[in-house]
């Protein structure tokens, strides 16, 4: 059974390294091609790129903890790894193993950038609110986690959640976990 889930497990990392490509090249071309504060507006008054070096969260929240975002991304990471192989090959996690697998590219691409530069690149820039400029990966993390909070409040039940976090779970209502 494991060296199943570890041949299903072959697809999601191929995903997540897709995806996480797609981000990196995204901010390559940015860096490449823009200054630093450049900004090329798109829609008038609406939306630009805008090429900014972010030190910190959204918003640019905790300036300068590059050790405390790497640190937490790793566990982040190797916690959706842990979920991910618990429910890998499950098709009623389908949709939550998607939802992972993007979180993951996310959480990496941005790691990616705080490894090489010590800041994660932004630059798509909503002028219209006062929104924080933001990149793929962040758009893989925000998109990802709304999902997942969506599936867990509304889809999954208390047994599934604790399948989800490895427990097993018998399906007879007279037992324990130990199976008394």
């Amino acid at each position: 059974m494991k060296d199943n889930k570890i041949k299903i497990m072959f697809l999601p990392v191929i995903c997540i390294a897709l995806l996480t490509s797609i981000d990196q090249f995204t901010k390559f071309v940015i860096k490449s091609k823009f200054e630093l504060y450049e900004s090329k507006e798109l829609l008038k008054n609406v939306f630009a790129i805008t090429y900014i070096q972010n030190k910190g969260a959204a918003w640019g929240v905790m300036q300068g903890r590059r050790i405390f975002f790497l640190i937490l991304t790793a566990l982040v990471v190797i916690g959706c790894f842990y979920v991910l192989y618990n429910i890998i090959g499950n098709r009623k996690y389908i949709m939550l193993t998607i939802c992972i697998t993007i979180l993951i590219s996310g959480a990496v691409g941005n790691m990616i950038d705080r490894f090489k530069y010590a800041y994660v690149i932004d630059f798509f820039d909503f002028k219209l609110i006062d929104f924080p400029v933001f990149n793929v990966a962040d758009i893989y993390v925000t998109v990802s986690m709304f999902l997942i909070f969506f599936l867990l409040i509304f889809k999954y039940k208390e047994e599934d959640i604790s399948e989800i976090m490895g427990k097993k779970v018998n399906n007879n209502d007279n037992t324990d976990e130990t199976g008394e």
